[in-house]
């Protein structure tokens, strides 16, 4: 698990390789990635969208932007936590993931930039 905390927000991320889903002889292999979203500060905030980065370890690059994240806008209350499960396939059994979240402060409207630290997608026999 990879952990980043920007302006009071920490980011959690831990990787599940999903052999079921994946089929190594077309070139898929399916990952899922949970997050946990920590609201640290003593505000309310709202995720309002996502911007990822995805690499494949064949040197191909992704970009996904979009709103909110898993169909939702979720308001986080100071001291809890949203945690959603999401998924990424890539063309090699290695990869990585990273972005950022665009977050709004309800109490005055401002919003920031939250980092999601880079985590690694890896098939769990490239470890052996």
């Amino acid at each position: 698990m990879v952990t980043k905390i920007t302006d009071g927000v920490k980011i959690s991320v831990e990787t599940i390789y999903q052999p079921e889903y994946s089929n190594p002889a077309n070139e898929h292999f399916m990952f899922a990635y949970r997050v946990n979203i920590e609201n640290l500060t003593e505000n309310s905030v709202q995720l309002l969208n996502r911007h990822w980065f995805i690499f494949d370890s064949n040197g191909t690059r992704r970009e996904v932007e979009g709103e909110g994240v898993v169909g939702q806008q979720p308001v986080i209350e100071p001291g809890d936590v949203h945690e959603y499960v999401s998924g990424c396939n890539l063309k090699t059994d290695m990869g990585s993931m990273k972005g950022s979240y665009e977050m709004e402060r309800i109490v005055d409207g401002t919003k920031f930039r939250v980092n999601i630290p880079e985590f690694y997608l890896i098939a769990p026999y490239k470890l052996n």
